[in-house]
């Protein structure tokens, strides 16, 4: 889906002022609220927006340890091990890859005690052959896309009116 400028400064404005309502970013960017509501509706059935929810520190729930564990599966196993990792909810998130492993996922623990029981839970799926684990000692950068966001904005701004941000 191709991003105009109104498109993009509306993302910028809902990164750099989450709390901020569509009133607001109606002000800011000189357009009607009804404008502002449209465009973040095709924003999110684009799948441009994600998610609307608050981000949530782990470690602000008492899971203190991050973790990254690769796993390695038996061939065919992709989707079932999949399956079975959404249920644990020590799992935040999964990505099959190339490289080391079959999946990495990112996986958040109360302690390195926990994080054994974890990892041991993970070995004990039906599919998975071996793990792979690196402990996050602190974390460097956040994630992040509001710099990916200033970036279209940037290159917008310098094509000529009409164009679209597409490379």
């Amino acid at each position: 889906m191709p991003l105009d400028q109104l498109d993009l400064d509306l993302l910028n404005l809902l990164l750099e002022e989450p709390q901020a309502g569509m009133r607001e970013y109606a002000r800011v960017l000189g357009v009607a609220r009804g404008t502002v509501q449209a465009r973040l509706a095709r924003l999110e059935r684009a799948g441009v927006i994600a998610d609307r929810a608050p981000a949530v520190n782990p470690a602000g729930l008492g899971f203190t340890v991050l973790a990254f564990v690769h796993l390695h599966l038996a061939q065919g196993q992709l989707d079932n091990v999949a399956a079975m990792l959404s249920r644990l909810p020590e799992v935040l998130e999964a990505h099959t890859t190339t490289g080391e492993g079959d999946l990495l996922c990112r996986v958040a623990a109360r302690s390195n005690l926990h994080l054994e029981e974890i990892v041991q839970t993970l070995l004990a799926l039906p599919g998975v052959t071996r793990t792979k684990t690196e402990i996050s000692l602190n974390q460097r950068i956040s994630y992040r896309i509001l710099p990916l966001v200033q970036q279209l904005r940037t290159a917008q701004t310098r094509q000529p009116r009409g164009a679209s941000a597409e490379t």
